[in-house]
């Protein structure tokens, strides 16, 4: 055999060796990677007329940027909560409305990101819209971020009503002007809900459900919300007019870390 032929044989030797240990390491990475619980659902399977606005997989959020374990735009939730937002939806339905999620199943993940970027004092990139009247350093006294979220049990989810016939948001571009979510309807981001006083997310006390400064058409549209999922076992968060959770939790003290992305689904379709 030629010293050429034993370097050749030699290198395919060592090509298959790493071949074999990296076939290995993702096959191990497949088999470890965090799964949800069989009874969490895509929602478009229980109802897929629930519009579905995912903003943490976007750039519009107080971050600034896609949110870590975000994969797709997709909603998961635990089977009843699905099935109980599902009856919410029927309802609103005959009323001429329909409900539209911002945020379902949030992975720990993400919530380690929020936190990451609560402590960067100097990124305040999105302080214009978001949290325009907040000082940045009282993000975790003010408890506008913390390091559970009730999102990661899977029962908490992020919603508005929007009035039928819909029209769609128009994308956020950007780097395009901020205008505070709290601004008048006409002037602040447009979203196609109805309008519930503030915008989505917004970092102060007005978006507060029963805020008293929040009244007539506004109010109304918050009570509609409130009304119809609290009688389907919806709690509200008192300080989000967008935030709700099913009760009683499946997973009350799990906080779950798998993607949100259909594999992460045992029965994803």
């Amino acid at each position: 055999m030629t010293r050429l032929s034993r370097a050749l044989r030699g290198l395919v030797t060592a090509l298959a060796t790493v071949l074999a240990v990296t076939g290995a390491s993702v096959t191990a990475e497949a088999t470890t990677r965090p799964k949800a619980p069989g009874d969490f659902v895509a929602l478009r399977t229980v109802d897929p007329t629930i519009i579905q606005e995912m903003r943490y997989f976007t750039r519009h959020n107080f971050v600034g940027e896609r949110i870590d374990g975000y994969r797709q735009p997709l909603c998961i939730l635990t089977r009843p909560a699905a099935e109980a937002l599902h009856r919410a939806q029927t309802k609103l339905l005959r009323a001429g409305y329909t409900l539209k999620v911002y945020d379902c199943y949030r992975p720990q993940r993400a919530v380690n990101h929020f936190v990451r970027w609560a402590k960067d004092l100097d990124d305040q990139a999105m302080k214009g819209e978001f949290y325009p009247n907040v000082d940045k350093s009282r993000l975790f006294d003010d408890g506008y971020i913390a390091a559970k979220s009730g999102h990661s049990r899977g029962s908490t989810l992020d919603l508005t009503v929007v009035k039928l016939p819909t029209r769609p948001t128009r994308p956020y571009h950007p780097g395009e002007p901020l205008v505070p979510c709290y601004a008048p309807k006409d002037r602040r981001f447009p979203d196609n809900s109805v309008d519930m006083g503030t915008g989505f997310d917004c970092f102060d006390t007005l978006a507060h459900t029963l805020d008293p400064r929040i009244q007539g058409e506004q109010r109304a549209n918050r009570l509609l919300l409130k009304n119809t999922l609290e009688g389907l076992g919806f709690v509200n968060l008192a300080e989000e007019w967008w935030h709700y959770t099913f009760k009683p939790e499946p997973y009350p003290d799990t906080y779950f870390d798998f993607p949100v992305s259909s594999t992460s689904l045992t029965n994803s379709k």
